[in-house]
């Protein structure tokens, strides 16, 4: 399991909206599919290489056996700064890539969905792209992508929603109320936003967010739909005139209950671990805590939530939304919300089981049981032939 079954790397050209030609890199790597078809993102960022998709791949492995769904993991992505493009070179550049990967990509096969700098367009166009080549509609080859055309309904803010409650089921298991809890999010995006929603609706009070300009603090709770408007205007939390002004690094240290870190990798390190004053940590970002400092935050009694156990909603919505294309038959936004809650609230208490048994984090037991099940369905397949 150490090795990738596949690493693809394709390059790629694309003309400009100029007429110039530019050539991009771009990458699909299946790590895993013992359990089922390989299911990942993509990801468009300039920072994008073999290593990170690679590393990414591995991680959706454990996060689909974990929530015990029948995927195996995958990623991909391209090596590339959307917001530099317009309209018409992302679609250009997205539907090259897609046929650069058709070979692999399909809804028996390998499943894309949206990640870091991709939406539900970009998983429009992936689906056109392999739809037009193969001659008939496939909506089943992406999750992810717009309601009309097959997409389900509470994708877009699966992940968000799942952070707040496995949150919630965290805090039940301590025996305390979400009601009136603080809450620091790293991240204003998709996850980040959707996540403050959720809490909010629970009944907690965020008190800070943040994005790549910098974060906002306001101690008496943010006024979610205001800085929604802000960002609307000028894509900066930190225009955002009716709260304190901070740093991303400051938001991690604030004096709340619960934290958040749903941005990018590497955000909690050895250097700033022994400053986090949150009780709770819940992991929505992928890989935001090192090595050094998960020992630091366990040797000081602060409960970390994996990621790969915390921000397992959105691929939980993938799969039904998966289920949904091949049945043809879509559930209300009530039925798959009650589903996806249903899963994250039985994982964290297998989670919470195997760590008391095995006296381990949550983050070892997390691990413990999702290897488990990819080594048992690879000892059952065998080696071919």
């Amino acid at each position: 399991m150490r090795a990738c079954k596949r690493e693809f790397v394709v390059h790629f050209p694309v003309r400009m909206d100029d007429g110039r030609v530019r050539m991009y890199t771009g990458y699909r790597v299946q790590h895993n599919v013992a359990r089922g078809p390989a299911k990942g993102g993509i990801r468009y960022h300039p920072a994008v290489d073999l290593d990170e998709v690679r590393a990414l791949a591995i991680w959706m492995t454990w996060k689909c056996a974990l929530v015990n769904i029948p995927f195996g993991g995958a990623k991909g992505g391209v090596a590339v700064d959307p917001r530099e493009l317009s309209q018409g070179e992302l679609e250009r550049l997205t539907r090259r890539f897609a046929t650069e990967i058709a070979i692999l990509i399909g809804p028996e096969a390998d499943i894309p969905a949206p990640d870091m700098g991709t939406d539900g367009q970009v998983m429009a166009w992936v689906m056109d792209t392999i739809s037009m080549q193969r001659g008939y509609s496939i909506p089943g080859v992406v999750t992810g992508k717009p309601v009309p055309i097959g997409g389900t309904l509470g994708r877009a803010e699966a992940t968000g929603r799942g952070i707040a409650v496995v949150t919630q089921a965290a805090l039940e298991q301590s025996r305390q109320d979400i009601k009136g809890a603080t809450v620091a999010i790293q991240g204003c995006g998709n996850v980040g936003y959707n996540a403050a929603l959720a809490f909010q609706t629970l009944g907690a009070k965020v008190v800070a967010l943040s994005d790549r300009s910098g974060g906002i603090y306001q101690p008496d709770g943010l006024d979610l739909e205001a800085v929604s408007d802000c960002k609307g205007e000028t894509d900066r939390c930190v225009d955002y005139a009716r709260a304190e002004v901070i740093t991303n690094p400051d938001l991690l240290e604030l004096p709340v209950d619960i934290l958040i870190p749903a941005a990018i990798e590497g955000q909690i390190t050895a250097l700033n671990a022994d400053k986090i004053r949150a009780k709770l940590v819940i992991e929505g970002a992928n890989g935001p805590t090192t090595l050094e400092a998960d020992a630091i935050l366990q040797e000081r009694g602060i409960i970390v939530v994996p990621d790969i156990l915390a921000n397992s909603g959105g691929v939980v919505v993938s799969y039904f939304e998966w289920v949904q294309d091949f049945s043809r038959y879509f559930w209300d936004l009530a039925e798959v919300n009650r589903n996806m809650e249903r899963v994250l609230r039985h994982t964290f208490a297998e989670v919470m089981v195997a760590a008391q048994r095995e006296r381990v984090s949550l983050r070892t037991a997390g691990l413990m049981v999702a290897v488990k099940r990819v080594v048992e369905a690879m000892e059952l397949r065998g080696i071919y032939p």
